[in-house]
């Protein structure tokens, strides 16, 4: 079985990386993605995995699908948020609550690490630094949608047909879940975030109405 590592204190470079079943060695490099750090470390460990196994589009979708399922999860969220939760039980649990969800084996790996090394609570930070991540390297602009219910098939399209008229054309879509927008959407495209939720402007009225009063 494959596994990926993340080397403590390595800030920037290229590090070393390597699969168990080959015991082939994979330079991962992690500058001149826009990701630093831990996130950097992490994301870096697993695209490259992904790209020496051939599965690299399977592994950027599973990793999508897999902040989906935790926005859209009370349950795994309050998991992941608890400080105290059995790490040697959440593990095991997770692997087969991924595996029924049809979670390949590196995505579910990746999990897995992330749990050894006790940074559960960290997951969906080190799936949005994925995202950012494989977009640099594949020449995409990470967008992040979050919505108050989730997109439907139509939506999607037309938000991807709205983008690419704005001249976002080549991007990587990550959609998330938020029920207190109430309703609109909060859109981040690159360095820009465009907030049409019914949240922010029930707020700017509600900061009219006593800016009047």
């Amino acid at each position: 079985m494959p596994y990926v590592t993340a080397p403590p204190g390595l800030l920037a470079g290229p590090f070393v990386m390597t699969t168990a079943d080959t015991g082939k060695k994979i330079l991962a490099e992690i500058t001149g993605t826009g990701e630093t750090g831990l996130s950097a470390r992490y994301a870096a460990a697993l695209y490259a995995l992904a790209f020496e196994r051939g599965v690299l589009n399977e592994v950027v979708e599973q990793m999508q699908a897999l902040g989906r399922l935790i926005t859209e999860s009370p349950v795994l969220k309050s998991l992941l948020a608890n400080p105290l939760t059995d790490l040697a039980k959440a593990g095991p649990a997770l692997n087969e609550v991924l595996s029924a969800q049809g979670f390949g084996v590196l995505v579910r790996h990746f999990v897995g690490v992330v749990v050894a090394n006790r940074r559960l609570r960290d997951l969906p930070a080190l799936i949005s630094g994925f995202a950012v991540y494989a977009a640099a390297k594949r020449g995409e602009i990470p967008v992040i949608a979050t919505t108050a219910h989730r997109l439907s098939d139509v939506q999607r399209r037309q938000l991807l047909a709205r983008l690419t008229e704005a001249g976002f054309g080549n991007v990587m879509l990550t959609e998330r879940v938020d029920a207190s927008l109430l309703g609109g959407m909060v859109l981040q495209a690159g360095s820009k975030i465009y907030d049409t939720s019914l949240k922010s402007r029930l707020n700017r009225l509600n900061y009219s109405l006593k800016g009047a009063a």
